[in-house]
């Protein structure tokens, strides 16, 4: 697709399945050597064959639980390892436990937060010495457009994704000076693999996801339908590439217009 990400190294967390795989896909295709890491290592192979088909000079895969502090060091030692340097690092890694407020429990808020805020916190602060030290690094935080839209069953995952905003410009702020940017991509309604499925009403995703019948989720979009995984992934791709380093602290939706600023 292009070379802007030639000799960058480029983690993508969470990359075992859905926007994770496109995403990885996308940077393979740019140039950049990929670290994959997910807790799927069935899913992790897979997308290590894509990535590679893609054009990645270099792909490599870790089984990693990066919501406990362990998991993010590992991870980044292991692309140390392998490739001697980390300039991009992708925390796409999540998944909410989705369910009206009320009818969650201790465990599944803090399991919540776990999947999406504490992976953030964990491989940030993993990376962020090594990019300190070479005065380069890109951060890239994937957000969510419910945070702005109150969906649905929502309030528990948007209180993780809403500090991950709080994150991205509070550490944008502190470590301009070190030539590290960070940014924010929040998705709105996205056409995963998984999302497709529930349009059935007898998949057991749908039967196992649902909140709201997702045809009438269309209905608040102007575009009139969900937008595509790779379209999230090229501003993803764009927060990294040379012409964006003056673009730091900012939140980029990617939702069909269903809020506007």
């Amino acid at each position: 697709m292009s070379n802007k990400l030639e000799g960058r190294t480029a983690i993508i967390t969470g990359s075992a399945r859905g926007l994770g795989v496109s995403i990885a896909e996308r940077f393979g295709a740019d140039g950049a050597r990929v670290m994959l890491v997910d807790v799927n290592e069935e899913g992790l192979a897979e997308t290590a064959d894509k990535v590679r088909a893609a054009g990645a000079p270099g792909v490599h895969w870790t089984v990693q639980d990066l919501g406990v502090e362990e998991g993010a060091k590992t991870l980044f030692n292991e692309a140390m390892e392998k490739f001697g340097q980390v300039d991009i690092l992708v925390n796409n890694a999540g998944g909410g436990i989705i369910r009206p407020f009320l009818e969650h429990t201790t465990e599944t808020l803090v399991e919540t937060l776990k999947r999406n805020l504490w992976t953030t916190i964990h491989c940030t602060r993993a990376v962020l010495p090594h990019m300190i030290e070479r005065k380069y690094g890109r951060i890239v935080n994937m957000s969510a457009d419910s945070v702005h839209t109150g969906i649905w069953s929502h309030a528990g995952y948007n209180a993780a994704k809403g500090g991950v905003n709080g994150l991205t410009t509070g550490l944008a702020f502190e470590f301009a000076k070190d030539g590290v940017t960070v940014n924010s991509v929040s998705p709105g309604g996205v056409m995963t693999p998984e999302v497709a499925e529930m349009f059935d009403t007898n998949s057991e995703v749908y039967k196992k996801h649902k909140i709201v019948d997702v045809s009438k989720a269309l209905e608040r979009i102007p575009i009139g339908r969900f937008v595509d995984m790779d379209e999230v992934a090229a501003i993803t791709a764009f927060l990294t590439y040379p012409e964006s380093r003056g673009i730091t602290g900012q939140l980029y939706s990617v939702n069909g217009g269903q809020w506007m600023m």
